[in-house]
Order: structure tokens, then C-alpha cells, then sequence
């Protein structure tokens, strides 16, 4: 079977990514005695754990396989809720983090000597790697998938939002086992990977898109090429005195660079208006995969 070159660099990008936060976890975050927040955190309680309590040591970092085992019930839920496409970057993904976890060393030494720089370059680091995987329409796993299940019927959660919820019990654990210095740091770590990760999912971040043209057809393009709702109505230029269309529509902001392609091609002339900042109320589908 042929694999097409859009599909290779999708891969690809999410191979980077997953590598990227394996790197930023075990060089900022791990040397210090933290915990990354979500599945990935539990992973290294249970890693510490099986350490410390049973004296249990391996001559790698185990969290990544550990992680792996706890991703594979979410996997199978997220193979019959949501798309095989997603499933199988997200498989990917996984994979890839376990191989990253398992061969990038820890340091011993912090990279960093300041705690505090580490956890904020560690959280921003590891939160661009994260949001990678997400804009190729597939996770990294853990809280992610969880986050896409649930936001299949709750559109007002997201994979940051998540991340936080989640990340009380990991770190009330955290506290509760180790000390409350590490659960701090560990939560502003938190924080930070999923202000980052939010900030990239261009899918759940939605825009308005008002589109001034003469071109009839860019209506119809709208809604049977995107999929997406339209409402129209009768506008006349102030200067020209010209009849235009005005178009408005609700998009994810992955799909406004599409949008904005297609109507440049069909009406040169067209003006498009994009507000970043739309607070959507009602029906309006998200599409995360």
C-alpha cells in the first residue's frame, strides 16, 4: 500500500513531538524530583513507587512502558468512539514516547541549576511537544485521549482543562507521598504544559469568519466542502455602491487557513474578517480528529 507524503509528514511531526516532551519531562522535570501532571505523572508515582517501596529498579526509566500499559484501556474505548485514523497516531504516539522515556537519560545533575527556570522551560517545552501531536489530529495519549472522549459530549472541555482536573488527585498524591515542595513545583509545571498545549489546538479553538464577496458560489464551497453552517445576507459598498454578499461562519481555527485559501482563489477581491476572540453559544460541532 502506497503511503502518501501528507501522511509521512504527519507521522513525522507527531514522532517530533512525542519525542519532545519525553525530552523536556526527562531533562527539566525528572532530575529535579517532579511529576508531570496526567497518566504520564502516574506513570512516575508508580515508577517511584516500585523504586523506593519494593526495591524495584530497572537500568532504564521504566515510566514509559508503565505509561504505555495505562494507555491501552483509554485506546480501546477511544477505537470505538472515535476514529480509527486517531487511533492509530495516537498508537504511534505512545509508542514513540516509550521508546523516548526509555532512551533519553536522565541527568543526574539538573541542566539547570534554578528549579524554577527548569519547571517553566520544562512545562513549555513539553506542552509545544504535546500541542504537535494534537494539531496532526492526534494525541499523545493518557489525559489527552480521555479529554477527546469527553469532549465528544461536552463541548466546553478541553485538553487543558482536563489536564488540570486531573491533576489534583495526582498531586494530592504527590503530596501525600513525598513532599509538599515537590507538589508545588509539579503543579506550576502542570499550569504552564497546559496553557501551552490549549494554545496550540487550533481544532478546539473556535473563530468567526465574516466574509465580504461578489462570488455567489463561495457560500456553497462553505458548506458542501467544509461542512460548516452559513448565514448571508444583502450588503451594498458605501463607496462603490456595488451589491456584495456578506457571509458569517463558525469554524475551528485549523480550518480558517483553508477557508481563507479557497475564497483568495474564487474571489480575489473578497475581504475576510477573522475575530479570534468568538464566545460560540449553541450547536456549533467540534471537529478534534
Amino acid at each position: 500500500m502506497k503511503i502518501s507524503k501528507t501522511t509521512i509528514i504527519e507521522y513525522g511531526k507527531i514522532a517530533l513531538g512525542s519525542v519532545i516532551f519525553a525530552f523536556a519531562l526527562n531533562i527539566f522535570i525528572v532530575p529535579f524530583g517532579l511529576y508531570n501532571g496526567g497518566i504520564i505523572g502516574t506513570a512516575q508515582i508508580i515508577r517511584t513507587l516500585l523504586s523506593e517501596w519494593f526495591n524495584i529498579n530497572f537500568s532504564f526509566d521504566i515510566a514509559g512502558i508503565i505509561n504505555m500499559l495505562l494507555n491501552v484501556p483509554l485506546l480501546i474505548a477511544a477505537y470505538f468512539v472515535l476514529n480509527l485514523n486517531f487511533v492509530k497516531k495516537t498508537v504511534f504516539s505512545v509508542a514513540v514516547q516509550t521508546v523516548a522515556f526509555s532512551v533519553i537519560p536522565i541527568l543526574e545533575e539538573p541542566l539547570l541549576a534554578d528549579r524554577l527556570a527548569s519547571v517553566i522551560l520544562g512545562g513549555i517545552i513539553s506542552g509545544i511537544g504535546v500541542g504537535m501531536v494534537l494539531v496532526q489530529k492526534g494525541c499523545a495519549g493518557g489525559n489527552d485521549t480521555t479529554s477527546m472522549l469527553l469532549m465528544k459530549n461536552n463541548p466546553s472541555m478541553s485538553v487543558g482543562k482536563f489536564n488540570l482536573y486531573y491533576n489534583i488527585g495526582v498531586y494530592v498524591a504527590c503530596a501525600l507521598l513525598f513532599n509538599l515542595e515537590i507538589t508545588i513545583y509539579s503543579v506550576l509545571q502542570a499550569v504552564i504544559f497546559s496553557f501551552v498545549v490549549d494554545k496550540q489546538h487550533l481544532q478546539n479553538i473556535e473563530v468567526s469568519v465574516m466574509i465580504f464577496t461578489r462570488n455567489k458560489e463561495i457560500k456553497k464551497m462553505i458548506i458542501n466542502e467544509q461542512h460548516r453552517g452559513v448565514t448571508y445576507w444583502k450588503g451594498q459598498g458605501a463607496y462603490t455602491d456595488n451589491d456584495v454578499e456578506v457571509l458569517v461562519s463558525i469554524v475551528s481555527k485549523a480550518e480558517v487557513g483553508v477557508i481563507e485559501r479557497k475564497v483568495k482563489d474564487m474571489d480575489p477581491n473578497a475581504f475576510v474578517i477573522v475575530s479570534n476572540q468568538a464566545e460560540v453559544i449553541g450547536n456549533v460541532e467540534k471537529r478534534l480528529i
